[in-house]
């Protein structure tokens, strides 16, 4: 979780379990998350039931003249893909199981990643030939059902991952597989890509639009969510763990939960006024007694899941104390159009690429026009201005949607971002540098409607004066740290040498339990 964009709101306890699962100081024998049946058991679990189906579909499914059959097993081979991509994202080399599990192969060593990746491009690559595009069956009407954007979206991630930089048991380098080669995976995502937009299949919406729609329920296929991870009402805990806070029950939630973790406050100052996204992506308050409550710095909310929004757009409040049934968007058009300018940028130039960069930055600013042409002017400057212009955009614009460490491993930026974000949270919390003149406090009142806050304080060019002359009735300091703290905000980001642990070890149950077959060598652990 702890990025240049996101942080877990354990940030301060680094010492405790949890917080070492994104600290950078993870340990095998993790109480979260050593046990038998948690989720490196629970994605090998998924991986046996998807090579089962796989099996069979292919033997009794006469998959070459039945469409619902080869649907079925396009669906497959691409979850199955998705599991494998979190298993990869989590813990670099894993074992490679694309077979039932039989006598022989009850236990297996890590494999290189290499040889995963592979399969899984060629997996995708089938799928995309045996899925309809969304709305092109009645399958795949629904964002809840895998379609031909969808599949050809996540070749493309894939593929930016192989040929991208990771830490291996010899160190920090890209693949050494000329299969894999970085112009060749910039090819496939290009191509994919490109398929997907032109193919018209999906489409940008209003920015806050997409996350409403999307809270509404109605899981429509060909608008900008190409696919999401569905929930049952009484399943899933995404609000839970990444949206805004209801700290008591209320009109909207019956559970008093919501923001396990959250944007880094920095990021929050890295939008340039005018920009819609900032207000939709992070937000500075949580809910009391149905009334929003300024936070603090160092602890606000992912506002792109909110229970308020999945009353007001399907009429629907949160009941179960614990799940909240809201699904995961795993991935959105924007992304799409952000590959597709990467790639096109390494392959072309940013003259061919500026197009796709300039759709989403288009949308980020539908009143500043001038903004636009500032950052694309810059961006085009050169194929190195351009990559640097993605790396920012894709920060902006995925903030809490879990893109943004894998991003940074795969441009070998992780411990880099890192340190910059740590000297950025240290200047905000001392109002340095480019921070100097930010007021020291907020302020701030309750709406006419009785439970919208308006704060005043959290923009450039705010300063006390102004904000003590409103005559607003309430004021608080706003900073991160708070009388007893054991350690620094930005201390606490990261605890070991992000580039040394960039992922998390085999837990020691999966260890004991491996017949020696796994070990962590060459991962820092």
């Amino acid at each position: 979780m702890n990025t240049d964009t996101e942080v877990t709101h354990s940030l301060k306890d680094v010492d405790g379990d949890k917080a070492r699962l994104s600290n950078y100081n993870t340990n095998v024998n993790n109480g979260q998350m050593n046990s038998d049946n948690n989720a490196w058991a629970k994605f090998y679990e998924g991986i046996e039931r998807a090579n089962v189906a796989i099996r069979g579909l292919r033997a009794y499914g006469d998959v070459e003249n039945d469409p619902f059959m080869a649907q079925l097993l396009g669906e497959v081979l691409t979850l199955r893909a998705v599991v494998y991509n979190d298993l990869l994202r989590a813990w670099g080399d894993v074992p490679a199981r694309f077979e039932p599990v039989s006598a022989e192969s009850v236990y297996l060593p890590r494999a290189d990643r290499d040889i995963i990746y592979k399969q899984l491009l060629a997996d995708l690559e089938e799928a995309a030939d045996l899925v309809a595009w969304p709305n092109g069956s009645p399958t795949t009407s629904s964002s809840e059902r895998i379609n031909k954007a969808f599949v050809k979206g996540l070749r493309a991630r894939l593929a930016l991952a192989a040929g991208g930089y990771g830490q291996r048991p010899d160190g920090i380098r890209k693949s050494t597989d000329p299969d894999l080669s970085t112009e060749k995976m910039y090819a496939i995502a290009k191509q994919e890509c490109m398929d997907i937009i032109e193919s018209g299949s999906a489409e940008l919406e209003t920015f806050e639009g997409v996350f409403r729609s999307f809270h509404r329920e109605t899981f429509e296929a060909g608008k900008e969510i190409l696919w999401e991870i569905p929930f049952d009402a009484g399943r899933g805990r995404v609000i839970f763990d990444l949206g805004v806070r209801h700290t008591t029950t209320d009109k909207y939630t019956g559970q008093n939960r919501g923001g396990n973790n959250g944007p880094n406050p920095a990021i929050y100052y890295e939008y340039e006024e005018g920009d819609v996204r900032r207000d939709v992506s992070v937000v500075p308050y949580e809910w009391t007694n149905g009334v929003q409550v300024p936070s603090n710095l160092n602890r606000l909310y992912f506002g792109k899941y909110r229970y308020e929004w999945l009353f007001e757009e399907a009429g629907r409040r949160v009941e179960a104390p614990n799940d909240d049934g809201l699904n995961f968007i795993y991935m959105r058009y924007s992304d799409v159009l952000l590959m597709a300018a990467e790639a096109i940028n390494e392959l072309d130039g940013p003259a061919a690429a500026a197009p796709y960069l300039r759709e989403v930055r288009e949308r980020a600013f539908p009143d500043h026009p001038e903004k636009v042409e500032a950052l694309m002017n810059e961006a085009t400057a050169s194929k190195a201005a351009f990559f640097d212009a993605i790396v920012d955009e894709r920060a902006l614009e995925f903030v809490g949607e879990k893109l943004r460490k894998a991003d940074l491993i795969r441009w070998n930026l992780l411990g880099s971002k890192l340190a910059e974000s740590a000297e950025k949270l240290e200047q905000l919390e001392l109002r340095q540098g480019k921070y100097a003149d930010l007021p020291a406090k907020i302020y701030f009142r309750t709406a006419e409607d009785g439970e919208t806050v308006e704060i005043y304080g959290l923009n450039f060019g705010d300063t006390d004066a102004e904000g003590a002359a409103l005559g607003y009735p309430e004021e608080k300091t706003w900073k991160m740290e708070g009388e007893g703290d054991l350690v620094t905000y930005w201390n606490a980001l990261y605890r070991g040498d992000p580039d040394n642990q960039q992922y998390w070890p085999i837990w020691q149950v999966f260890l004991d339990a491996s017949n020696g077959m796994l070990s962590n060598d060459g991962y820092g652990y």
